[in-house]
């Protein structure tokens, strides 16, 4: 990623793991929402978001305080394709905390296209 000559790369990796750090929860129950989904499923959908950057090692120390505030429900299944899984799913809670964080960051998403609009038109 690219980065202002006025911004020093060390400002702006610090800018960007922030903003990661920030949205990475929102991402995470927003995979889950949809259907049940194992750990590894997860972290594939979420490398294909550009700008993320993630690691199994991030991931699942996540899933397991989520699964601790009641926000996802586990549950463990037989694969074909070696040991059993443990898939992750949205609990009634978690649905409604992702509720709230959807508003929030569409909340923060438009107040600062706002700006940046006010900035380029001023």
């Amino acid at each position: 990623m690219q980065y202002s000559l006025g911004m020093s790369k060390q400002f702006f990796d610090n800018w960007t793991t922030q903003l990661r750090k920030g949205v990475l929860e929102l991402c995470i129950l927003s995979a889950v929402a949809g259907r049940a989904l194992y750990g590894y499923d997860i972290v594939k959908k979420l490398r294909q978001i550009e700008g993320l950057v993630i690691s199994e090692g991030t991931i699942y120390p996540l899933l397991s305080r989520l699964k601790r505030d009641g926000l996802v429900r586990t549950t463990i299944a037989e694969s074909s394709e070696g040991p059993p899984r443990k898939y992750y799913q949205l609990t009634d809670r978690g649905r409604r905390v992702l509720n709230g964080m959807d508003q929030a960051w569409r909340a923060i998403v438009n107040g600062v296209a706002l700006l940046r609009k006010e900035m380029s038109d001023g």
